[in-house]
Parts: structure tokens; C-alpha cells; sequence
């Protein structure tokens, strides 16, 4: 049984965001700044709340009788008390003999051409913890993007507008951003494990380091540029979020409408409809949330069972990071021109280059995962390589045809003159070559 590393991971990053985060807030309210304390505190206990609601959600504790388990949610103590669950079963699941156990089938990964399926028994303390990691995978999820990441961008912009950087604002953006880059990480994990359910997916420790320098650098540049553009264009920056906010947003619904598949009925059993849509919505907040700031990995598909799509996309892969990247750009060159003398002693052109590499080297470390340390990549059609070669022999082939074209179609040029500077005595009957054009030769 493996040890659940991945909870104790959440809790310690949730109870720290959140202890920052209030002793910050008394910090901005004993210096008067009642705005910032405000915005700190709201950032911080809203994602809070969603968690507990998510946790209660997953172990479907509203429907049992556990009166001690609500009032500890109440009081924002659930993940906490979670933890120690987690904790007690696992010690104590070698010293109970399980009474039960259920029986899981997986394909492995294929070898030389092969894929063989094995039984695995699961018994009920193993079961409680997969459970339990997969509550606390999709909490993270919720606290990064709907918590850490509005925190440090707000952090960072207090920083940049005071021009200064105190011992607890740095350690609650360094927090966040941690915490961010984790929720992102286990959105990989989450994807990757929903796209291929039927396989056994076993994730190397130099793929969870490749992740984690891909995230890092996507996420730290974005939300740099984020702040940067804010500081000198502060209305025209509500513009920016609404279009990002809404292309997401409305993406998966449009995506639905358009299908005319029926509305969804089987995401929980208990929900009516009207809670059904609630918790729709609430997934593509978080999509949006997610999308705002990073790739999220996963496509969400309102009109499939899991509501994820399981297929996936190169295409909007690479519209995606392509898009993302001259916003970025757009943003920095509004920036460098709009820029006030709080970056008087900045070198801006230094700072665009370095924020352009770093979101490169994400895009590196993306192609480097999906190539090499890919936990499912014997399953692809295609790898990152064989892409970028047949683009290239294509790119190489159109380059060929086009440069044989211009000096035979200069020849034609020619030879047609001459032949209108020849009497039409001395014409005589043409070769069966002579009537091919430029373009019958480069089709040719």
C-alpha cells in the first residue's frame, strides 16, 4: 500500500496558505490598508469553503449521519481532520485481516507489441484511501486556481506598486505559487490517470520533476505578465480577464448546445437537476480558472459520463500555447510603452526578453514530458518528434518545388519572346515537350 505522501502534500500547503494568509491580513490591517486586507482575506477563506464542500462532495458525507464530521467542515477544520483518517487507516491496515476485497483489472503498458490484463485485489483500507487521494487531488486542484493563484497575483501587485517586498508577503507568494504549481501538477495526474483508466499508470519521479519545471515556468511568467500590464494599464486589464474568462467559460457549453446531446442526469444520483447544474458550472469555473493561467490538461466534455474527454489534442494543444504566447507578447509590448517610473530603474527590454525565454523553456519542458517521460506515451499515434519531422519534410518538399519554378518559368518567358521575334515562314512544327508549362513541371 502506498504511503499517501500526496495528502500530507496538500494538507501542509493548505494549513500554510492559509496561516500566511491571515497573518498578512493583520499585518494590512494594522498599517491601514483595509482594501488589501480584504482582497488577502477573500482569496483566502472563498477557496477555503470550496474545499470542504468538495471533500464533503466526494465522501458523500451529507447524505450519512456524521454530525462531528459536518461541524468540523464548519469550522474549515475538514482537511485536517482527514488527514488523521488517512493517516489511521493506513497504519493500521497490516494489523486487521480485510474482511472484503474487490477485484480490479488493468492493461499494462504494452511490451514489443503486447499488452497483458492482470487482477489486482483491493481491499477496503486501500479502497478508503484511493478514495481519500482523490478527494485531496481534486481539493488542491480548487485551492490553486481558485485561491493561490488570484493570491500571488494580487501579492505580487501590492509588491510592485509599494516597491517593496516584505518577509511575509514574499512567504505567502512563495506559498502560493507552490501551491499553484502542485494543483497544476495533479491536474496532470488526474488527466492523465481519467484518459487512460483502463492501464496501469505509473508515473516516474524525473517526468513529476519535468512537470514541475514546465508548470514553474508557465505559470510565474503568466502571472508576472499579468502584473506588469496592470500596474500601468488598470482599466483595460478587466477587458482582458472578461475575454479570457469568457472564451473559456462559454467554450464547453457551446460545445454541448451544438452536439444536441440531452443534459447529463447520471453525475450524481442524489442531484436534481437544478444541483446538477450547479456542479456544472462549478467544474467550468474551475476549467476557466485553470485555463486563465496554465494548460489544464484536460478537455472538459459536458455531454460525456466522465465529463472529461478521454482523446487527445494536439490541435488544441498547440492553439492553445501559440495564442497564449503572443498575448503574452501583446501585453509586455503594451507595458514597455505604457510603462511609469516606478520602472525607472528596470531594464524593460531585459525583463521582456527574460519573461518571453521563460515562457519558451515551459514549452521545452512540455515537449521534453511528452516525449521522453510520458507515463503512456507507448500508446500515442504519434510522438513529439515524428510530428516535428513530417512538418519539416513538408516545409522542406514546398521549399524544393517552389525554387526549381522561378528560372523555368523565366525560360518559358524567354523562349516565347524569341519565338515572336521569328518570322512565321521559318516556324516550324513544335516538340511535344515545348507545350509544358511551370506549373505542369512542379506537379510533376
Amino acid at each position: 500500500m502506498k504511503f499517501p505522501a500526496s495528502v500530507l502534500a496538500s494538507v501542509f500547503l493548505f494549513v500554510a496558505e492559509t496561516t500566511a494568509a491571515l497573518s498578512l491580513s493583520s499585518t494590512y490591517r494594522s498599517g491601514g490598508d483595509r482594501m488589501w486586507q480584504a482582497l488577502t482575506l477573500l482569496f483566502s477563506l472563498l477557496p477555503c469553503a470550496l474545499v470542504q464542500l468538495t471533500l464533503l462532495f466526494v465522501h458523500r458525507d451529507l447524505s450519512r449521519d456524521r454530525p462531528l464530521v459536518l461541524l468540523l467542515h464548519l469550522l474549515q477544520l475538514g482537511p485536517l481532520f482527514r488527514c488523521f483518517e488517512v493517516f489511521w487507516i493506513y497504519f493500521q491496515s497490516g494489523n486487521n485481516e480485510e474482511p472484503y476485497v474487490s477485484i480490479t483489472k488493468k492493461r499494462q503498458m504494452p511490451k514489443n507489441g503486447l499488452s497483458e490484463e492482470i487482477e489486482k485485489e483491493v481491499g477496503q483500507a486501500e479502497g478508503k484511501l484511493i478514495t481519500h487521494r482523490s478527494a485531496f487531488s481534486r481539493a488542491s486542484v480548487i485551492q490553486a486556481f481558485l485561491g493561490s493563484a488570484p493570491q500571488l497575483t494580487l501579492q505580487l501587485y501590492i509588491s510592485v506598486m509599494q516597491q517593496d517586498v516584505t518577509v511575509g508577503r514574499s512567504l505567502l507568494m512563495t506559498i502560493s505559487l507552490l501551491s499553484i504549481v502542485y494543483g497544476a501538477l495533479r491536474c496532470n495526474i488526474l488527466a492523465i490517470k481519467i484518459k487512460y483508466d483502463e492501464y496501469e499508470v505509473k508515473v516516474k519521479p524525473l517526468a513529476y520533476v519535468c512537470i514541475f519545471l514546465w508548470r514553474s515556468f508557465e505559470i510565474a511568467t503568466r502571472v508576472v505578465v499579468l502584473v506588469l500590464f496592470t500596474s500601468v494599464l488598470k482599466t483595460w486589464v478587466v477587458v482582458i480577464i472578461l475575454i479570457n474568462f469568457f472564451s473559456f467559460f462559454l467554450y464547453p457549453w457551446i460545445l454541448f448546445w451544438c452536439s444536441g446531446s440531452p443534459f447529463p442526469e447520471n453525475i450524481e444520483k442524489a442531484l436534481s437537476r437544478v444541483g446538477t447544474t450547479i456542479v456544472l458550472c462549478f467544474l467550468t469555473l474551475l476549467y476557466t480558472g485553470i485555463n486563465m493561467f496554465c494548460w489544464s490538461a484536460v478537455q472538459l466534455k459536458i455531454d460525456s459520463p466522465d465529463l472529461i474527454s478521454k482523446s487527445h489534442n494536439w490541435y488544441q494543444l498547440l492553439v492553445y500555447y501559440m495564442m497564449r504566447f503572443i498575448e503574452n507578447a501583446i501585453l509586455l509590448l503594451l507595458w514597455y510603452l505604457f510603462k511609469t517610473d516606478i520602472y525607472m530603474y528596470v531594464c524593460a527590454p531585459l525583463l521582456v526578453l527574460q519573461l518571453l525565454i521563460g515562457y519558451c523553456t515551459a514549452i521545452l519542458f512540455m515537449l521534453v514530458f511528452y516525449q521522453f517521460f510520458h507515463p503512456c506515451k507507448k500508446l500515442f499515434s504519434s510522438s513529439i518528434s515524428e510530428g516535428f519531422q513530417r512538418w519539416l519534410r513538408c516545409f522542406c518538399w514546398a521549399c524544393r518545388q517552389q525554387k526549381p519554378c522561378e528560372p523555368i518559368g523565366k525560360a518559358d518567358l524567354q523562349s516565347s519572346r524569341d519565338r515572336d521575334e521569328t518570322p512565321s515562314s521559318s516556324k516550324t512544327s513544335p516538340e511535344p515537350g515545348q507545350f509544358l508549362n511551370a506549373e505542369d513541371l512542379c506537379s510533376a
